[in-house]
This record gives C-alpha cells, sequence and structure tokens, in this order.
C-alpha cells in the first residue's frame, strides 16, 4: 500500500488534456502528464484494502500487482516499479493510454467516486522507464531449437512473441500489414496512443531475437500449410476485424462505409504511409453522422473533427445511461454509466435511444441524410417519432462478428474448428485449436475485446505453447 492515510489526505488528481480548441488541430497525443512528486502523491492514495479487487480477476485481466507497484512509486523506487509492473504486463505503455482502467472502477475508493489514478500511475512508470533507459532486449541465455510462428503483430501476438522467445525458442512474426501493431496501429487514432510506442517495442522484441516479416497474409501470400508444416507450433492471433453489419438500406450509397477503412486510412496518413491510390475518406467541410456508441465510433468523432468536419452526430440506440451507478449493484465490476471520451467532448451531438433506419440520398446516388426514429425500453422504433438528419458521411461503427473468413480460415477448412459466433475455437486451459500444433489467441478467439484481454491471452498462451514444446514451463501462468 502507499501512505497509510493518504486516502484521507490527498485529493484524486488526473492528467489534464490540451483544450479542444487546440487539439483538435494535430493527431498527436494531447494530455499533460503530472508532475513525478504529484504521481508519487497519487501512489500514495492506494490504501490497504483487504482484498485489492483492483489487480484481478475483476480489476485487472492481467492481474497487474497494482498495491505494490503503487507503494514502490510511493517510497521513490521508480526502477522496481517498472520491473513489478512488466512483470504481468508486457506492454504498460500500451495499456496506460488505451485501457479503459477496470481496476480503477473496481478500486475501493471507487465507492466514493474517487478512485486511486491507477492508469495514470501505471502509464508514468511505463514513460520513466523508457526515459532512463530502464527497458532493454532480454534475449534468452539458452536455446530450444524450436521455431514458433506467430500470425498477427496486435497486443497478443507481440506479447506471445515476447514471452516465447524469453523461453529460448526461436520466434517468427508474420504479418500482413507493412508496420506492426494491429488495430492499435491502424484502428487506434494517434491521438490515443503515438504509434512511436509501437515502434520502440519492435525494437525491444528484435533485439530479443524475434523476426517480423510484413507484408505477408496467412493463407494469401503464404499457405498455411506451410508455415504449419515449418514452425513446432504456430499461434494465431489476427484479431477479430469482420464489421458487423448494421442492416441499414443505403449503405451502397457514397458516403456511406463502415469505420474501420476510415480510420485505418487517416493512421496510414499519419504514418507517412502512402494512400494516393486508394479512394480518399475525409469529412472535411461535411456533416457527419457516426452510428454506434463504443470506442470505435468515438475515435470516428474524433478523427472527423481533425479532418476538419462541420458538425458530428453519434447515433446510439441504448437509452441514455444514469450519470451514476448504483454501487450495491455494480461494484467491484464495471459499470453501465454516462461517460463522455474526450473526443466526444470535442463538440459532438449524442442521440440517445434512436435507431437508424435508413441512410437517404440523392439522385446521383450520394448521401445527404439519415432518416431515424425514436425506440422505446425494447429498442423498437416508435411510430410517429421519425426524423432526418442531414448527412455527406455515415460512418457505421456497431462493432466486430469475428476474425475475416477468406485467409487462412478458408484454406484450412473444416479441419480448423470454429465456435458459433465464428471465432476459432480454443480454451483458456491451453489453447489449442482442432489442428495438431496450433493455437489460437486475443480476440481472433475470444472475440472483440481490450488490449489488455489480447496481452493477458497472449501471454497464457505462450505458456502452453512453451509446455507442448519442452514439457513444462517457467512462463507465468
Amino acid at each position: 500500500m502507499g501512505k497509510v492515510t493518504g486516502f484521507l489526505e490527498i485529493d484524486r488528481q488526473e492528467q489534464k488534456y490540451q483544450p479542444a480548441s487546440d487539439r483538435i488541430r494535430h493527431f498527436r497525443e494531447f494530455t499533460v502528464p503530472l508532475s513525478q512528486p504529484e504521481v508519487e502523491r497519487q501512489a500514495a492514495r492506494c490504501m490497504d484494502c483487504g482484498i485489492p479487487f483492483c489487480h484481478g480477476p475483476v480489476g485487472c485481466p492481467v492481474n497487474n500487482q497494482i498495491p505494490d507497484w503503487n507503494d514502490l512509486v510511493f517510497a521513490g523506487d521508480w526502477e522496481e516499479a517498472s520491473r513489478n509492473l512488466h512483470s504481468t504486463n508486457n506492454f504498460p505503455e500500451f495499456t496506460g493510454r488505451i485501457c479503459p482502467a477496470p481496476c480503477e472502477e473496481a478500486c475501493t475508493l471507487n465507492l466514493e467516486d474517487i478512485p486511486v489514478a491507477i492508469k495514470t500511475v501505471e502509464q508514468a512508470v511505463a514513460d520513466r522507464a523508457f526515459k532512463e533507459g530502464w527497458i532493454k532486449p532480454e534475449p534468452a541465455a539458452v536455446k530450444t531449437g524450436k521455431t514458433v510462428a506467430v500470425v498477427g503483430s496486435g497486443p497478443a501476438g507481440l506479447a506471445a512473441a515476447q514471452q516465447l522467445a524469453r523461453a529460448g525458442h526461436t520466434v517468427h512474426v508474420y504479418e500482413r500489414e507493412p508496420r506492426a501493431g494491429g488495430l492499435m496501429r491502424y484502428g487506434i487514432p494517434d491521438f490515443k496512443m503515438e504509434k512511436h510506442h509501437i515502434e520502440r517495442r519492435v525494437e525491444q522484441l528484435e533485439g530479443e531475437g524475434i523476426t517480423f516479416h510484413y507484408g505477408c497474409e496467412i493463407g494469401k501470400d503464404v499457405e498455411f500449410e506451410e508455415i504449419h508444416t515449418r514452425h513446432d507450433a504456430t499461434l494465431l492471433c489476427t484479431g477479430a476485424e469482420r464489421p458487423r453489419d448494421p442492416g441499414i438500406p443505403g449503405m451502397d450509397l457514397k458516403g456511406a462505409m463502415y469505420a474501420m477503412p476510415f480510420l485505418v486510412q487517416q493512421n496510414r496518413r499519419v504514418g507517412g504511409e502512402d494512400v494516393s491510390t486508394e479512394e480518399p475518406y475525409w469529412a472535411g467541410g461535411k456533416h457527419i453522422v457516426v452510428v454506434g456508441g463504443g470506442d470505435t465510433a468515438s475515435d470516428c468523432v474524433g478523427t472527423s473533427f481533425r479532418q476538419g468536419a462541420l458538425s458530428v452526430t453519434q447515433m446510439d440506440i441504448r437509452p441514455m445511461p444514469p450519470l451514476r451507478e448504483d454501487k450495491n449493484q455494480f461494484w467491484p465490476y464495471w459499470p453501465t454509466k454516462f461517460r463522455t471520451s474526450t473526443s466526444q467532448a470535442e463538440g459532438a451531438e449524442r442521440e440517445f435511444s434512436a435507431a437508424t433506419l435508413e441512410v437517404v440520398g440523392d439522385e446521383d446516388g450520394n448521401v445527404t441524410g439519415v432518416k431515424c426514429a425514436r425506440v422505446d425500453e425494447k429498442r423498437v422504433p416508435i411510430e410517429g417519432t421519425e426524423f432526418i438528419l442531414k448527412a455527406d458521411l455515415v460512418l457505421a461503427a456497431i462493432g466486430f462478428s469475428g476474425p475475416n473468413m477468406d485467409t487462412y480460415i478458408k484454406e484450412a477448412g473444416d479441419n480448423l474448428e470454429l465456435d458459433e459466433r465464428t471465432n476459432v475455437r480454443a480454451n483458456t486451459e491451453d489453447y489449442k485449436t482442432s489442428i495438431k500444433k496450433v493455437f489460437a489467441a486475443g480476440d481472433v478467439r475470444k472475440g472483440q475485446s481490450l488490449v489488455v484481454w489480447a496481452i493477458r491471452e497472449g501471454r497464457q498462451a505462450a505458456r502452453s505453447i512453451d509446455e507442448f514444446l519442452t514439457g513444462s514451463s517457467n512462463l507465468p501462468r
């Protein structure tokens, strides 16, 4: 724990943000970090709460030892805090930026709505570790002679690759895109996490002996069977990229599209990749309607404002949640309550209890608006409540329904068993699929989820593979 009476004496402080009028002019991160002394004060608020729900299984999927590293930060031993943090989380600078922090919802102090600023401390520890040079490649002293293919370089693939390399295996990561990171790089905007954070981790992983093969899609550029035969084990970490169909008439109009192509193209622009051969997706000078109420929809909102949108309206079929949850009903679990993302705070209009009935257009096939209606408690449109929102660009962001099917999944056919949601079937005990020496972890197995869950699954799958290859494992479970 931190200071015994810290939670009584010190008020909760969070990172500040640049004003919205300033930050929408660029795609860089816009948080203003707390000073080192203030971070230590915030760590001091961690209390001796008996059962620290914050660090799992309720609060933290990777079981971060949150009270321990809070105490170390409070004591000024940041280097040991970094070692402790990295013992459970390969990439705390990722989660410190883009995790929604279920640990803070599970904090005992959240019963009074003043949880410890866990996410802020985590990011500060990780950032200082890089600044001080504490994070270095840790290649294995002894090699096992076994080779592992990791398909996909999102958080699950990167975490698994690092764990396996440190266990002494030769690891090859196969990535479809020209750079590593998966949707952390191409889906999450830079204003939430700049991509140099990924680059320095890739440099560390390469220093640990991991080989990256870019522009290599398994099932298209290279046959799945070839990868399967070439390596002693294969881990599938290709994510859940197939967008959920909104079922809205008019999605074939020019100006109506799924969210991910819009976000990916902008991330390519920011990253300096050539997008000149692609059809440009641009919100500048347009009225934007975003269908969906989740993180992807919020990312579309922030990206649209930075491109110069005239207006952004976000449609959510769910009713407006309460401003404050019933602690007796939800705590320490993640509650449904009214939340405003930094992107929404930049000027978005939000429509709750509103169904998107149809995208409407002109005689030339261009989007001109969205027909909507209010819904009842069963989400059924109420007759007579219809209204039309002006729109030049409509972005559907209602989640993902599973992995892309026209890849190695198609090639493997019936040999690779899928679950009822079309995810690759594998349990959480050994992460084995229906194909011998093939494993699956992350969103491709679990379905759309959080980065922190992907890191957990990558770590756990790595241990299972290590046991499969050598008969035992010292990797943490």
